[in-house]
């Protein structure tokens, strides 16, 4: 072996190294972290804060690495979900037991294949009655919430993340509360979802309410102080709506990618305006309005009575209350062109009769 051998080796052995490294397959991405969809059914996960995260707002808006990490692959992975997206992922944001839990679980029965849950719960409230079937397994890992706060917006972007890396194929994101129930079957939700003559899956509308012209809108735009919204967000394009709303998949992953006006809305509310602090309210109809309105219905499915609202919270219904002229009510809206799918704000006394007309009033469209 002459002297220049060794030379011959290393580079031969270098050569064959950088053709392993080129020709190789690339490697998938990694699987879903645990601690996105949890199945500890007696203590639902809290998620883990950190210093590193963007701060403001209370600790239930703190997002630490491991929140950053999962908007990432959002934004690398999310895209448009699968080739055929037909699933509707149902999003339970919650801060006390699922007394409505056997309710919906009637209305899912027969539709595995066309449905996900995922659940958010307070991890400062222990929810007492254990999870049914269909929740069993489905809570995201969680951070304290408080009504007219950004915290709420905060674990509506958590229940996003985990339904768009969960599964591929769903296409609709329906934000819910505990004291939601549904006002039709699900394959009435499903064909008005999903209609035979929309060829293009990707391109369907989201229904989230948009308004303007609201009279608290003003006090609610200076909540922060006087210049605190711009420039990002002028006072003729700020707009106000429920805060339940049902995505398309795309817009789900506009919510979780978006920063620019989330820095906004998550910072908090002056002392004395804390009766006009409803973020929650305006940052989804606001981002949507602004980046596609023509693709926003501009009406939400989720019916809710302000009626005779008591402290900023809508009309609550007893079980007295329910019967099949109460549903047929709830199901009408404001125009010929489309009905309510699910109605708040209902007490926990109202599951036994809502169970007792489910199969006869309900879900028989």
């Amino acid at each position: 072996m002459t002297a220049s051998s060794p030379m011959v080796l290393s580079l031969l052995l270098f050569a064959s190294l950088t053709a392993l490294l080129v020709l190789a397959p690339r490697t998938a991405s990694p699987p879903l972290p645990l601690a996105v969809v949890v199945g500890d059914e007696e203590a639902p996960p809290a998620a883990a804060g950190g210093a590193a995260g963007i701060s403001g707002g209370g600790a239930g808006v703190e997002e630490g690495p491991e929140d950053l990490a999962l908007y990432r692959r959002v934004t690398l992975d999310a895209g448009e979900g699968a080739a055929v997206a037909s699933k509707v992922a149902f999003m339970f944001l919650t801060n006390s037991d699922l007394t409505f839990a056997p309710l919906w679980e009637r209305f899912f029965a027969g539709h595995a294949d066309q449905f996900n849950v995922y659940v958010h719960a307070d991890p400062a409230v222990r929810l007492r009655l254990p999870p049914t079937p269909s929740f069993r397994g489905r809570f995201v890992a969680a951070k304290p919430t408080r009504r007219g706060d950004p915290s709420l917006i905060a674990a509506a972007r958590r229940l996003l993340v985990a339904a768009l890396l969960d599964d591929p194929a769903n296409a609709y994101f329906a934000l819910l509360s505990q004291h939601c129930v549904p006002l039709h079957s699900f394959p009435r939700l499903y064909e008005a979802l999903f209609p035979p003559k929309a060829a293009h899956h990707h391109r369907l509308p989201s229904y989230i309410e948009v308004l303007t012209g609201e009279p608290q809108m003003p006090a609610r735009y200076v909540a922060r102080g006087d210049d605190a919204m711009l420039p990002e967000v002028p006072f003729d394009r700020f707009r106000i709506g429920s805060q339940f709303f049902t995505l398309a998949r795309r817009h789900a992953v506009l919510v979780v990618r978006e920063r620019r006006l989330w820095r906004k809305f998550r910072e908090p509310c002056l002392p004395e305006s804390q009766d006009s602090c409803y973020p929650e309210e305006h940052y989804f109809p606001t981002l949507l309005d602004m980046a596609d309105p023509a693709g926003c219905t501009r009406y939400t499915l989720t019916r809710v009575n302000w009626t005779d609202s008591f402290e900023g919270h809508p009309h609550t219904y007893s079980a007295p209350e329910v019967s099949p002229r109460l549903i047929a009510e709830l199901r009408q809206s404001n125009s010929s062109t489309y009905e309510h799918m699910f109605a708040r704000k209902f007490a926990p006394d109202c599951l036994g009769p809502l169970m007792a007309i489910a199969d006869t009033v309900i879900f028989k469209d």
